[in-house]
Order: structure tokens, then sequence, then C-alpha cells
């Protein structure tokens, strides 16, 4: 059931506006390293000033937020980057805080997008476009809908409720470690990433490794004189395959749905640089996940205990061990305490809004900025619009629907939490 003041919120939830607002968000190529990941947040700051809250918009100090020894790392050059938060009746700390990231990854071959424009939010069908639509913009868009709906109907909240915009999500989570660096906090946090109607509570973590195989350059035709990098890698492959399956033989209970609860991926390989030489030299790089509740140096000490045995049982490699490094952003694992009461306030909430069954409560493979909320101290989940299977990809889209009915869903967790 729903009171008075929440059906008056439900009522002012303007669908048209949202929709307009997810195509401005979605227009702006926003990805990551850009400067507009910037220009962005300047939309942002005055989308939300107009809604009425008091607002934060302040350039991040990135020599010192990098210098930081918790830093979650970058993976891309900045030269400049923004924080932006919104507080609606401002006084205490907010009882509620929506957190949204503006930045997208590149775009890839343009060619292979339909319509060739990665950037154009067409609508058709119901379905919006593009790339950030899913991922996660119309998260972003309906979280200033519910705002909106809620400032419309001029009620009094008890407590503040508060909007993180945040960049730099994708390569390492350098906006909300910012965020929260500058003080910004509040009693529970709902992230609107694309959970395709489930309620994700918990996040497995993730690591870049760097593999650098070393090799005996010769001239092609006498090859036995050398040693190829690329043979070399074969081996290492084979123990890379059986450290996955190791670690994902007793997968935590909400990641059992997963066909892989912590997938290792190997994502580019440069070896050679002539055809007729026989390469010394091969560098793989790849994404390792982290396990629930798995310390980061465990989990890498796992895997670098895995490839120096590999490099142990090579005639070759045993002298000439890889390399291990770890480049780019740490996902730590997350995962909101058992038994918090914001998990069945945001289940009643999407039930109440209309969800047609009750969310299935499920983990995400995947990292995000809910480990970031969650070491702060603050309970967090994943609520949101969208499919993550189509994040990251040339067709990627949302449907409009849930847009608007996690609009409606965040408005009611909104007024519960706060008034």
């Amino acid at each position: 059931m729903t009171s008075e003041i929440e059906q008056a919120v439900l009522a002012a939830v303007d669908d048209q506006q949202i929709v307009t607002d997810l195509q401005t968000l979605v227009r702006i190529p926003s990805v990551d390293g850009t400067s507009a990941e910037s220009e962005i947040q300047t939309w942002c700051a005055e989308r939300l000033g107009e809604l009425g809250m008091a607002v934060d918009h302040w350039q991040l100090d990135l020599p010192s937020i990098t210098a930081d020894s918790d830093f979650p790392g970058m993976e891309v050059d900045r030269e400049e980057a923004w924080g932006c938060v919104g507080v609606l009746q401002s006084g205490g700390t907010p009882g509620l805080i929506f957190n949204g990231h503006v930045d997208v990854v590149p775009v890839g071959d343009i060619a292979l997008w339909p319509g060739g424009n990665p950037f154009s939010a067409r609508v058709g069908d119901g379905i919006m476009w593009g790339r950030g639509t899913c991922d996660m913009k119309g998260g972003l868009a309906a979280i200033i809908g519910a705002v909106a709906a809620i400032a419309a109907t001029g009620i009094t909240l008890t407590k503040p409720l508060a909007v993180h915009t945040v960049v730099g999500e994708e390569d390492g989570g350098l906006g909300a470690f910012g965020t929260l660096k500058r003080g910004h906090t509040g009693e529970a946090c709902v992230i609107a990433e694309p959970t395709a109607g489930g309620v994700i509570p918990a996040n497995a973590g993730s690591l870049t490794f760097r593999l650098e195989i070393p090799g005996l350059a010769t001239h092609g035709s006498t090859r036995t004189r050398g040693v190829s990098a690329i043979e070399k890698f074969a081996v290492i492959q084979q123990s890379l395959v059986a450290l996955e399956i190791e670690r994902n033989r007793d997968p935590h209970p909400l990641l059992k749905h997963l066909d892989l609860a912590n997938p290792l991926s190997v994502g580019t390989i440069q070896a050679g640089d002539w055809a007729s030489t026989v390469p010394d030299l091969l560098i793989a790089e790849g994404r390792y996940g982290v396990r629930l509740g798995e310390p980061v140096a465990e989990a890498r000490q796992a895997f670098e205990q895995a490839i120096a045995s590999a490099c142990s049982g090579d005639e070759w490699l045993r002298d000439h061990p890889v390399k291990v490094s770890w480049p780019g952003g740490v996902f730590t694992s997350g995962l909101l305490p058992e038994g918090d009461p914001l998990l069945d306030d945001m289940l009643q909430a999407a039930t109440a809004a209309g969800a047609t069954e009750v969310p299935e409560v499920k983990g995400g493979p995947y990292g995000s900025d809910l480990r970031q909320y969650a070491a702060a101290g603050i309970p967090t989940l994943q609520y949101g619009p969208g499919d993550v299977r189509y994040a990251h990809a040339t067709d990627e889209h949302v449907l409009l629907a849930e847009v608007l009915h996690c609009a409606r869903a965040y408005a009611l967790l909104a007024v519960r939490r706060c008034s």
C-alpha cells in the first residue's frame, strides 16, 4: 500500500522529461578520459540545481587523490575531473544516497553500430539505443526523475536526500573515491547500475593483470635456436585455465546462479616485431575475478603462485620466469551487510512501484562503486534499468518502461527512507 504522500509523488513523475533528460545525457559523449566527462558533470550540476538541490560541484585534486594509498586506480589519462553532489533539504546526514556514474567506455568500430552514431539516443518501439543508455545513464535519468517528482510535490523530508554523480567508474572508481574523500556520506546508498529487474546487494571484484613472457629471438628459419614467447604463453594459458576452474569450485551463494562467478580472461596479447623473427617477448593483459570477501592481496597471491608453479615446471621459464604486474583499477568485492533493512526497503519499493513480481536477489560478477561505499561503512546495493549483457556492446540499449519504473521505485524508496 502507498500513502497519500507517496501517491502524490508517483503522480508527479514526469515520464517525458525523464526521456528527454536521458537523451541529453546520452548525446554527451562522456567517454572515460575525454573532456566530455567534465561537460556532463556540469550538466548534472545545473540540472540538480534546477530541482532545488544544494549542489557541490568541484574539481578533483588529481595529484592528491592518485597519491592516496587507498586510491583504486585509473586506466586512462585525465587532465581534469569533476565531482558533483546534490542534496535536497540539506541539514544532517542524508538518509539515502542515489549514485550514478556518468562516464562510458569507448564505442569501438562505429561501423558496427546500427545507424552509425553511438550517441544518437534514437528511440523506437519503447527502446532507447546508444552508448550509455544501459550503463548507466538510464539509471541516472531515473534518479533525476525521482528527485524531480519529490521536489515538485513540495513535501518536507526529515532527512536529506543526496545524489552523487561520479566520473571514472569504468576504469577504477576515481569519482566515487573523490566524493567519499570529500566527506559526502549517507545512511544508505542505491547505485542505479543495470540489474535486469533484480536487486544486487553484492559484487565480486576484479583486477587487471599483465604478464611479460620472455623468449629468445632468432631468425625464423633457425627457430630451434631460439625460444618463442608465443609458445611459452601456451604453457601459461594452461595454468590460467586451471586457476579459473579452481576458483569457481565453490562460489558464494549470491553468485551460484552464474556459470562463472569469478571469471579469468585474457583480453590483449602483443608479441613479435618481425614476421621472420622468433619473438622474444609476449605481453598479455587480462581480467581476474576477486571472490566475494576475498582480500585483494590474497587474490593476487593465488594468481602469482599459479604463474610461478607453471614456470617451475617448464625448462625455459624455470630460469626465465614470467613477470606479473597489476596495472589499472583495483575493484575489491563489496557486500551489503546481512539483515540490513535497505534490501527489504528496495524490494518493497520496487514492488509498490509496479514490479510484476518481487525482484530476485543475486550477486554480480563484476566490480562497481558498490565496494567503495560499502568500505566507507555505507550499506549499498544496486537496482537499475537495463541488462548488463548489453553494457559496453554495440547494441547497447535500455527499455524506457524500465527507466520509468525505476524512477517511481526510487521516489518511493526516498520518501520512505527520508521522511
